[in-house]
């Protein structure tokens, strides 16, 4: 079972609520979340705003207290002209009340046309989509909405004016204006007197609306920048991976031989690795097809002959009533029931060895000893035609390779059964085996005619033999190579036929595997 933190684990690779989004929306989504982190500058500009504010209410509370007291060091006849001074430098609107709330002074009537607020009717359109923006990113960051200015008639109706009654107190409030501007009001009493300051901050919309104008244009960029940046990954990776899955579907269905899986040659990245890769498992199971293909023809093939002699010697029993006739008919039966036993046999051997080498746990196997307890074995059961079994150890050390020894037991039984089949009566079979670099290297050699140059490879496909002539028909099914190709490939090794080292007449089949080092 595999471990959680195993990279190859199912559980690895999972995943949760995006498990069936496409790639295409997850590129967007993550690129989008950053653009949403960058979006939170607005929220800054909110707070921005705020502290400003918070700096012009506290500079317009000491404003009013300064004018306060100096209203209280001059003489009343010159309050008016001291008023209309600040007003000009300041931009405020300056009023005098007395404690009743009546209006003593104002600088609007003495001419000054400061913090006169704009009808928001009268605005051009772009000053409606400024504010319908002020508006939304207000709602949107939840920020605070002060309350709507409106002119009163009696001072004391400012709640400013009202607090400056104290006169330890000096207040300060944000209203605002019908076009979304701030308005700072201030109060401060002074002797018999509140002097009360209007102030219409447009200033301050006006700089964070620069601000977010700026910081809107620098999301759009980024925004239609990251949007490409998402299509051009979309497009390198999204596309790929669906023409990839899209013949990976093709061929699940049965179409491999019609279906071309793109290798993307000009892809170094990981799908380009993953093409390559799915590519050549694609051409491997075709290749694996048509050897399923070719195997069953050549078992179909094979089993027809020896069923033909069969069915032709059942129905001569039928008809033969000579025991003698009968007698050499139920011997042709034996030898074919024996040689389907032999074929049925091997063909099965020859089918699963490939996934049973899959699924074999290798251990370490001393070659020397292996191949003596074979022979020893072949000569305790008898050698036909008194033909001699040598081994000849060239490498007197250990020969350890690392496979399954009941598999390289087969390998070297049917070369030592082909050679003797191959050699003449009283003919000799040598095997040989020694070290040759990293690799074991093991010698068959016979003395029989030898394998044609042509014919070298070719013995080592299923079901091709070339048998002596003085062979019993039947006594082989064709498929011994071949399973020793198999088992050799499935250990890393590999076999061929040559001719004798000592240039005399037979073959020399030579396996080579790879070395279990010195232990």
């Amino acid at each position: 079972m595999p471990r959680a933190d195993d990279p190859t684990s199912p559980r690895d690779l999972s995943l949760t609520w995006s498990a069936r989004v496409s790639l295409t929306p997850r590129i967007l989504a993550v690129n989008i979340i950053a653009l949403a982190m960058l979006a939170g500058g607005f929220f800054y500009l909110d707070s921005f705003r705020s502290r400003i504010l918070d700096s012009r209410i506290a500079q317009a509370s000491r404003e009013a207290r300064l004018i306060a007291d100096a209203m209280a060091t001059v003489p009343p006849a010159e309050r008016g002209a001291l008023v209309l001074g600040y007003a000009r430098d300041t931009g405020a609107r300056v009023r005098l009340y007395a404690i009743d709330g009546r209006l003593i002074d104002d600088t609007r009537l003495r001419g000054s046309d400061n913090a006169v607020l704009r009808d928001p009717d009268k605005d051009p359109w772009r000053q409606d989509v400024a504010r319908f923006l002020d508006g939304a990113i207000d709602t949107i960051v939840g920020a605070t909405r002060a309350p709507l200015f409106r002119e009163r008639r009696n001072g004391l109706s400012w709640p400013d004016v009202a607090a400056a009654l104290d006169p330890t107190v000096a207040r300060a409030s944000v209203w605002r204006a019908p076009d979304r501007t701030p308005v700072i009001t201030a109060a401060a009493r002074y002797g018999d007197g509140i002097v009360f300051t209007t102030a219409n901050a447009r200033d301050i919309t006006t700089t964070v609306r620069n601000e977010r104008f700026r910081l809107f244009v620098v999301l759009a960029i980024v925004s239609l920048l990251s949007v490409l940046l998402s299509l051009f990954l979309a497009r390198t990776i999204v596309r790929p991976l669906r023409r990839l899955a899209r013949a990976a579907v093709r061929v699940r269905l049965g179409r491999a031989r019609e279906v071309v899986v793109p290798r993307l040659p000009d892809r170094r990245d990981e799908i380009g690795l993953l093409a390559r890769a799915l590519s050549d498992m694609s051409g491997a199971l075709r290749d694996r097809i048509d050897a399923m293909e070719a195997f069953a023809a050549d078992v179909t093939h094979e089993l027809k002959n020896p069923l033909a002699s069969l069915r032709s010697a059942v129905d001569g029993l039928g008809r033969v009533t000579d025991p003698v006739l009968q007698e050499q008919l139920l011997g042709i039966v034996r030898d074919d029931v024996h040689r389907l036993d032999r074929l049925i046999t091997d063909i099965s051997d020859a089918s699963r060895l490939d996934a049973q080498l899959s699924r074999a746990k290798f251990e370490s196997v001393d070659v020397t000893m292996m191949v003596t307890a074979l022979i020893e074995g072949r000569r305790a059961r008898g050698i036909e035609r008194d033909i001699g079994l040598t081994l000849r150890p060239d490498d007197p050390g250990p020969l350890t390779i690392y496979g399954e020894g009941a598999r390289l037991a087969r390998v070297f039984e049917n070369l030592i059964d082909n050679a003797v089949s191959f050699s003449p009566d009283v003919g000799r079979v040598t095997l040989s085996m020694r070290r040759a670099d990293d690799w074991i290297e093991v010698r068959v050699e016979d003395e029989g005619p030898g394998v044609p140059e042509d014919e070298r490879e070719a013995i080592f496909r299923r079901f091709h033999s070339v048998r002596p002539a003085t062979e019993a028909f039947g006594r082989h099914s064709g498929l011994g190579l071949a399973i020793a190709r198999t088992i050799v490939d499935g250990h890393g090794g590999s076999i061929m036929v040559e001719s004798r080292e000592d240039r005399a007449s037979g073959a020399a089949f030579v396996v080579r595997l790879p070395s279990a080092g010195d232990e």
